[in-house]
C-alpha cells in the first residue's frame, strides 16, 4: 500500500511524520474508514498544512481526481505560501536593523568621516589664536 511506502521512506528523514502515516495504515487495516483515518491525523497534526493536504486527498478521493495531479498543485501552493512567509520575514528584518543602524553603525561612520577633519580645523585655529 502507498501509506506504507512513504511512511518508511520517511522514516530516516522525518520520523514523526513517518510514524503518523504507519499509523494512518494501522487505522485504516483495523477498519476505520480512510477519510476518518486521514481526518484523525489532521487533528493530532494540529497544524494547516495537515488540514489542507487531508482536505486535498478526501477531496481527490471523493471526485476521482488523479492524486498526482493534486499532490502537485498542492505542493506548488505549499512552495508558494512558503516563498511568501521568507520574503515577509525578509522585510520585517530590514526594519528591525534600523535601531541598531541608527544608534551604532552611523555614528560610528560619523566619526570616522569627520573626525579627521574636526582635527584639521582645531589644529587652524590653533594657529590663528597664536
Amino acid at each position: 500500500q502507498g501509506i506504507v511506502r512513504v511512511g518508511q521512506e520517511l522514516r530516516l528523514s522525518h520520523r514523526e511524520l513517518s510514524e503518523e502515516f504507519l499509523l494512518i495504515n494501522f487505522e485504516q487495516r483495523a477498519g476505520v474508514q480512510r477519510v476518518a483515518a486521514w481526518q484523525s491525523f489532521a487533528e493530532r497534526g494540529n497544524f494547516e498544512s495537515a488540514r489542507s493536504f487531508v482536505a486535498m486527498l478526501i477531496q481527490t478521493d471523493r471526485f476521482g481526481t488523479p492524486i498526482a495531479k493534486s499532490l502537485g498543485a498542492f505542493s506548488d501552493a505549499l512552495r508558494t505560501q512558503r516563498r511568501q512567509q521568507a520574503e515577509e520575514m525578509a522585510a520585517k528584518t530590514t526594519i528591525k536593523l534600523v535601531p541598531p543602524l541608527v544608534f551604532f553603525i552611523f555614528p560610528s561612520v560619523g566619526i570616522v568621516t569627520v573626525g579627521p577633519a574636526i582635527i584639521m580645523v582645531s589644529k587652524s585655529l590653533a594657529h590663528i589664536v597664536q
